[in-house]
């Protein structure tokens, strides 16, 4: 009996055979290693500000895209409304009365300051034991005392900028440089949101093969001052002259309120070219995109001429009214979140952390309270809000919402507001002398939350005394 006889195969050399390996392999590796994480924190950005928000005029082609590819929330809070306390929040999970850090960080404190109390653990720092590459890009703003610094809190990168606010193309904060790469000074040439865009896109290119945590805080849309740029040059909206060109206007031209909607078109811009390179490298279906503002565009005067919109909501940032703590936020995880969805459900920037827990495969802390809870389901459609109430505090100003049902206390000294945001989310008709009820029920509950969040408090971090020369 003769032997079955089998066609030769072909020789296959090693290199492409392991690629092909590595194909028949790729969906198993993907379903067991962790999705990326990318946070776009964008900076006094209102509610009102983006096309896929209501604005009539604004061009922000691909936010939008990013949107109808996602889920676009219209109940999203942030926890302040003043930028240090809400990136020691997102960052944490913490409430700010809870992580040690609830005032906005002046000057030195910025330089030279702990700001975020050690104790406290962010982000990074959870995600590095199961793998992730980290990188922090543009604004800082937690504190930069040894210690302090990204590189020292868990993030393996850092080019950046450690105070509040930068001009955007000289880098000034105070009359000083402000950029760094590590812990070191650097000096960067360019438009700084296309730069921190950059330094992105390269870390993601660097780390493909493995999973990533970029938390990228530009500095627009913020506002500039006096202080950030060169002395006798007026302080305006700064922006590349095509994205002015984007809608017929010059490089000179002087209405603010056409240069402040330039800006955003080059946020928008720049953001677009991290989308494309997650669509290059084939990463799109393994990363959550997350973008919030960081707080309500400021509607006070002399605080960024007024040119920006939290349209329909009342204010604006350092207020706990809905202008300043309600803010747009878009998320996009492809096959875990629906894409094109609105979700209408009470969610918050202390979230982040435990959607991001929940997606490396990470327990809870066992050592400390998060006050965010995994939106998740909420975010897929298939939950309610994970809150039955949120409180805010900034700077005497405080409030909390359960429900439709909102207080809010404008100062320290001032009796509490009540408003139904199911009917009048401008917050115009006060209810507290209609509803007596109501408003003692929700004060009592504020008073409860308050209470409990000092103790479980970090303590606020003592600053050092002054350096002879700021560096």
């Amino acid at each position: 009996m003769k032997s079955p006889r089998f066609s030769r195969l072909p020789t296959v050399p090693l290199p492409g055979f392991l690629a092909f390996v590595c194909f028949l392999l790729a969906p198993l590796l993907h379903a067991v290693t962790p999705p990326n994480l990318l946070l776009l924190y964008l900076d006094n950005v209102g509610y009102g500000d983006l096309g896929c928000y209501g604005h009539p005029t604004v061009r922000t082609p691909r936010i939008d895209r990013l949107a109808r590819e996602g889920a676009r929330c219209t109940e999203f809070y942030i926890a302040t409304s003043s930028c240090t306390p809400s990136r020691g929040a997102v960052l944490t999970g913490r409430h700010p009365l809870r992580n040690g850090l609830a005032h906005q960080l002046a000057s030195t404190e910025n330089w030279h300051g702990v700001g975020l109390p050690h104790r406290e653990r962010i982000l990074p720092q959870y995600l590095k034991p199961a793998g992730y590459a980290t990188a922090c890009f543009g604004k800082w703003n937690i504190g930069f005392a040894p210690g302090s610094r990204p590189t020292e809190r868990g993030f393996d990168e850092f080019l950046g900028f450690r105070s509040g606010n930068i001009g955007y193309y000289d880098h000034l904060y105070n009359h000083a440089r402000d950029t760094f790469r590590g812990t070191e000074p650097v000096a960067l040439t360019g438009y700084s949101t296309d730069l921190f865009a950059d330094a992105a896109i390269d870390f993601i290119r660097r780390h493909a093969a493995r999973p990533w945590f970029v938390y990228l805080s530009f500095n627009a849309a913020h506002f500039n001052t006096a202080q950030n740029v060169p002395p006798g040059r007026k302080p305006i909206w700064e922006v590349p002259a095509e994205h002015l060109a984007a809608y017929g206007w010059t490089a000179d031209e002087p209405d603010e309120k056409r240069r402040y909607l330039a800006v955003l078109t080059a946020l928008d811009a720049a953001i677009g070219r991290i989308l494309d390179t997650l669509d290059t490298l084939r990463l799109r279906d393994r990363t959550l995109v997350a973008l919030i503002s960081d707080n309500g565009a400021f509607m006070l005067p002399g605080r960024g001429l007024e040119v920006a919109s939290n349209a329909p909501l009342r204010s604006g940032g350092t207020t706990s009214y809905e202008g300043g703590v309600r803010v747009p936020a878009i998320f996009r995880l492809p096959g875990r979140i629906p894409a094109g969805s609105t979700v209408s459900a009470m969610l918050s920037q202390l979230d982040l952390v435990p959607l991001a827990l929940g997606l490396a495969g990470l327990p809870p802390p066992a050592d400390r309270i998060l006050d965010g809870r995994d939106p998740l389901p909420t975010l897929a459609g298939r939950a309610p809000s994970p809150h039955a109430r949120l409180a805010f505090a900034y700077a005497g100003t405080s409030g909390l919402r359960e429900g439709p049902l909102k207080i809010v206390r404008p100062a320290a000294a001032a009796p509490w507001e009540l408003y139904d945001l199911a009917v009048d989310p401008a917050e115009s008709r006060d209810l507290a002398a209609a509803r007596p009820a109501d408003l003692a029920r929700l004060a009592a509950a504020f008073d409860t939350w308050r209470d409990s969040a000092r103790k479980d408090a970090s303590p606020a971090p003592t600053f050092p005394a002054r350096p002879a020369k700021a560096k």
